[in-house]
């Protein structure tokens, strides 16, 4: 339960709210810090024969990526890049092997294309150059180093972490005090809060974390730190991994699963899906670029006096009467309980409907830190649900003023790939139940069917256009474009990297498959002058090979005087269309233009005449 990485989603109004609360709380918190320390002695320089790549360029290669990637989505963060075992050194304590490139500040276009000077064959050669390699490495030292990068920043930081990319397990297997000194700073810094992970890469003979890295970086260091057993040799696999370590992993609320008879334990819920945007665009003014902060204030219209909170109400119309109330009132109808899980009962699992799906579900874990004993009563839970097959019913009161929904709390194992990277985490998801006015009951028009040769003809184009899909496979090309731009902007390059949309059709690959198929099935169900090109085109009758359909259009008759008294004094009048309200409207000269504003003036009209 080590790994797992938030993703993103939610479009509804409730799910934007939590994002607004969830902003806040990042506002305040503070700006993340990582530092990169990577391995700069000659071993790491070797190229790999399976990937023809050494380490050190895998590493540059997926600092890169980080870099690249902070610019865009959290310029704010703070990143560092320092290289232990070169020749030369620069470094606020004079440490000898220790070179800091970059000091924890926010990522830049000039530090990116440093980093790209130092990779490939002509980059080695200029690293060697620049700054040497030495075998005299100091593990503690180059942790003391970080240690006083982070000390230098000024600024409040929420995130301390470092991570160490390496290919020697061993790297003091001659120097016991090297390793014992290494050993007091590494426990240090975890008595300061500063994560240290271990990015352990691939070389001959294999990487044996019990030999140094074990007593260096702590294997229960839970959800924020530890090793990986093992070794990378791809980006793929190593960006992965530095991606879950540095993803934050933040709540969406804080609550008590109550089970009864007074057991609580404390949960987080976090989204695992959220749909990507584009960011919301900043005003800046226009002399001086800097953000622009706006201020609402409403004044009286008649006298242009201010209006303090207090002087304005919160009104609706019922019957043709104005019924206004408190903003208090207002808070107290929709306060149902305090935030919480309320256990209701269990049921199998073979009754919840997947196609009752009203919305992404959400997902629990436990937080231990505010009521003790919470992970070990939730893995109990976890663990008799999956034993027993079924899944638990709550009432799910996410924050205050939230109406309640009923949830499905479905229990789910943990998985693991084959680098022992944790595919999907361990807990409960909170699958929305749907209320009985959320089921439609749609009833379907009499039309006619396709004949038989027809069926038979989509069957066999089915059949030749089938392919395996895989939602990840295809990026949002609007997000992709706008993100391409930006990259640009930030690192001076001449033009974007240039884009595949994937959502487009392949009309070769589609006219390959199909042949001839496509036009048999075309004069099956079109007339024969059909054109896919033109707008307006009529299908045939699908069981009259040479017939056209009609195309019916619904004309509501205007109401009249009497009519419209007779629904205003049975309050149905809400029941027509906003179509025929505003030919009401037009026909005796009144405004409006929202259904509830044409109500209001229909209304007022006829019970003045």
């Amino acid at each position: 339960m080590s790994d797992w990485r938030s993703h993103y989603h939610n479009d509804d109004e409730e799910d934007q709210d939590d994002a607004e609360d969830n902003e806040e709380e990042i506002k305040f918190a503070g700006r993340d810090s990582l530092i990169f320390l990577i391995d700069a002695s000659e071993c790491m320089f070797e190229v790999d024969s399976e990937t023809d790549i050494s380490p050190f360029d895998l590493t540059l290669q997926c600092v890169h990526k980080v870099y690249t990637s902070k610019i865009i989505s959290s310029d704010h963060d703070l990143l560092a890049v320092v290289f232990f075992g070169t020749q030369k050194h620069k470094n606020s304590v004079d440490f000898k092997h220790v070179y800091v490139l970059h000091d924890l500040d926010t990522p830049g276009a000039k530090r990116v294309l440093e980093l790209d000077g130092y990779q490939g064959k002509k980059g080695n050669k200029m690293f060697k150059e620049d700054l040497g390699h030495s075998r005299d490495v100091s593990v503690g030292d180059a942790l003391w180093a970080c240690s006083n990068l982070f000390s230098d920043v000024k600024l409040k930081l929420s995130h301390k972490r470092i991570m160490l990319f390496t290919n020697n397990d061993d790297p003091h297997a001659n120097d016991s005090s090297k390793a014992r000194m290494a050993r007091t700073k590494a426990s240090d810094l975890r008595e300061t809060g500063i994560i240290l992970d271990l990015l352990n890469l691939r070389r001959s003979g294999g990487f044996d974390t019990s030999r140094f890295y074990r007593d260096i970086v702590s294997q229960s260091a839970g959800e924020d730190g530890g090793m990986q057993f093992k070794e990378s040799a791809k980006l793929d696999d190593l960006l992965r991994k530095v991606w879950a370590k540095d993803y934050k992993k933040r709540t969406v609320t804080r609550l008590n699963l109550k089970l009864g008879g007074g057991v609580e334990l404390s949960v987080g819920v976090y989204n695992l899906i959220h749909s990507a945007r584009k960011p919301a665009a900043v005003r800046l003014y226009r002399e001086t670029n800097e953000p622009i902060k706006t201020k609402t204030r409403w004044f009286n219209g008649e006298t242009g006096s201010l209006l303090l909170p207090s002087d304005t109400k919160k009104a609706q119309v019922y019957g043709q009467r104005q019924i206004v109330m408190e903003k208090e009132e207002t808070e107290e109808l929709k306060r149902f309980d305090n935030p919480s899980l309320v256990l209701i009962g269990f049921k199998p699992l073979s009754l919840l409907k997947k196609h009752r799906h009203i919305r992404p579900s959400q997902f629990i874990y436990p937080q231990e830190e505010f009521i003790t004993g919470s992970t070990t009563l939730f893995s109990a839970l976890l663990t008799k649900c999956l034993e027993k097959n079924v899944y638990a019913i709550c009432r799910y009161t996410p924050r205050r003023n939230t109406p309640p929904r009923f949830v499905a709390m479905v229990p789910q194992q943990e998985q693991l790939d084959d680098q022992e990277m944790q595919t999907m985490p361990s807990g409960f998801h909170l699958t929305f139940l749907p209320f009985a006015d959320d089921i439609r009951k749609i009833s379907f028009p009499k039309s006619e069917k396709a004949n038989q040769d027809q069926i038979e003809k989509m069957k066999r184009v089915v059949q030749k256009l089938r392919f395996k899909y895989r939602p990840e496979s295809f990026e949002n090309p609007v997000i992709q474009k706008h993100f391409r731009n930006l990259e640009a902007l930030a690192l001076d390059l001449n033009e974007p990297e240039e884009m595949e949309d994937l959502t487009l059709p392949k009309d070769g690959v589609i006219d390959g498959r199909l042949g001839q198929l496509a036009e048999e099935f075309t004069s099956l169900v079109y007339p024969p002058d059909y054109n896919p090109n033109t707008k307006g085109q009529q299908k045939r009758k699908l069981c009259e090979p040479g017939g056209r359909g009609e195309k019916k259009v619904k004309v509501e008759a205007p109401l009249g005087e009497e009519e419209i008294r007779e629904l205003l004094k049975s309050g149905s009048l809400g029941k027509q269309t906003v179509p025929v309200l505003k030919e009401v409207c037009r026909r005796y000269g009144l405004k409006g233009s929202k259904k509830q504003e044409l109500l209001d003036v229909i209304s007022a009209h006829f019970s003045a005449h």
